[in-house]
């Protein structure tokens, strides 16, 4: 055209490099890859720890197995497809949700079925499930929703209560039967407010506030309070001869373990191995060395959901992120602290390890939330 200067050739490579860039939909198959060998794990683990137990009770040595397998299985779908999902639909339903879990809970108080002494399921027929399960994801939606819209003003205490509010009512009815997940839900609130506004005054305010809840909790059952003296003195009381036991496991371990199914301990000697001490059976037969390689991938996993928090690509998808870390570092910290006796023996499962359909379903769809958060990162594809 006339008069138009020709572009150098300096200028045109410029352009020509930038178009050649695209925007492309990012996918982490690293923490896919972590997230299916745990399951594979402990599919391999549940096996091992029940078989002796499922042949006693039911003739039938792969009868947990089974069932985690079925669960596993069903909660693997569901992950993809929260994967594909975009995350914000969620926003439109948490409040919903909130409400429903909220009374979940509250029917779970009224007419739940009993389980070694604490009233946790509710049974739907042949179904039996946890609402405190489902209630961690809904908390982490939500709460997530409300600091996002707040984010401003959560320094503020009357605002910071707001968000905390319903989160808090379904805490206190999940601690009336188990204190322990009641301790983690709170947990995943503070971490995701403390995120959100991090002011180190603000969260020492709502973690004296929660110890203190806490505490009322502890003092408003005996048992509770027993929980305390066999774990100082487990071998002075009956209660403390699964912690023992457990100990035991740990210790005969060794470096390198007697070997994959060779524990002796899950014999009888733990009850219900498959459940909450699941990593005793791990310490004994995988030993030191197997233990730290499990800790190892925990540590790896929740590596790359921070990484992806980090680049999320807006405050609601990190803070979804941040939720299911705290469920799963405190979770897996709680978990082990128990079995090693360095905390008061309570009832938490090692994630994506421990035998329990509703735990590992509700795991997995967690996943799937960060997969569909990592979903949204754009990364640039030079051609």
């Amino acid at each position: 055209m006339a008069g138009r200067k020709p572009q150098s050739r300096k200028k045109r490579m410029k352009k020509d490099k930038e178009t050649s860039r695209k925007a492309t939909a990012y996918f982490d198959y690293t923490l896919l890859f972590i997230v299916l060998f745990l399951v594979a794990f402990g599919l391999v683990i549940v096996f091992s720890t029940s078989s002796y137990t499922a042949e006693l009770k039911v003739n039938d040595p792969a009868y947990y197995l089974k069932r985690q397998a079925v669960f596993a299985c069903l909660g693997i779908a569901a992950m993809l497809i929260t994967a594909r999902l975009d995350y914000h639909i969620w926003k439109k339903l948490s409040l919903i949700m909130m409400v429903a879990i909220i009374g979940l809970l509250a029917i779970v108080l009224v007419m739940g079925t009993d389980a070694n002494g604490s009233v946790r399921w509710l049974q739907l027929g042949s179904f039996q499930f946890q609402p405190s399960e489902a209630a961690k994801i809904v908390i982490i939606l939500y709460t997530a929703h409300m600091a996002t819209i707040w984010a401003a003003r959560i320094g503020e205490v009357k605002v910071m209560a707001r968000v905390a509010a319903l989160p808090l009512v379904a805490v206190g009815l999940i601690a009336t039967e188990n204190l322990s997940t009641g301790i983690i839900c709170a947990a995943i609130i503070l971490l995701i407010i403390f995120v959100t506004s991090p002011k180190i005054a603000q969260f020492v305010i709502m973690g004296i506030a929660v110890v203190l809840l806490m505490g009322v909790f502890l003092l408003a059952a005996s048992y509770r309070l027993d929980r305390i003296k066999v774990w100082l003195h487990p071998e002075q009381y009956e209660r403390g001869y699964q912690t023992l036991q457990a100990l035991y496991a740990v210790g005969s371990g060794g470096i390198f373990g007697k070997g994959l199914g060779q524990s002796i301990q899950k014999l009888g000697f733990i009850p219900e191995s498959h459940n909450d001490y699941i990593f005793s059976v791990i310490c004994e037969e995988l030993g030191l060395f197997g233990a730290i390689c499990v800790i190892g991938v925990f540590l790896l996993l929740i590596w790359r959901c921070v990484m992806i928090a980090m680049s999320a690509p807006d405050l609601y998808g990190a803070l979804i992120v941040i939720g299911v870390v705290a469920h799963i570092s405190v979770q897996v910290c709680i978990n082990i602290a128990v079995v090693t006796n360095t905390i008061p023996p309570t009832g938490v499962p090692l994630p994506f390890i421990s035998y329990g359909g509703t735990a590992i379903f509700g795991l997995l769809v967690e996943m799937g939330l960060v997969l569909s958060v990592a979903r949204k990162i754009n990364v640039h594809k030079e051609y």
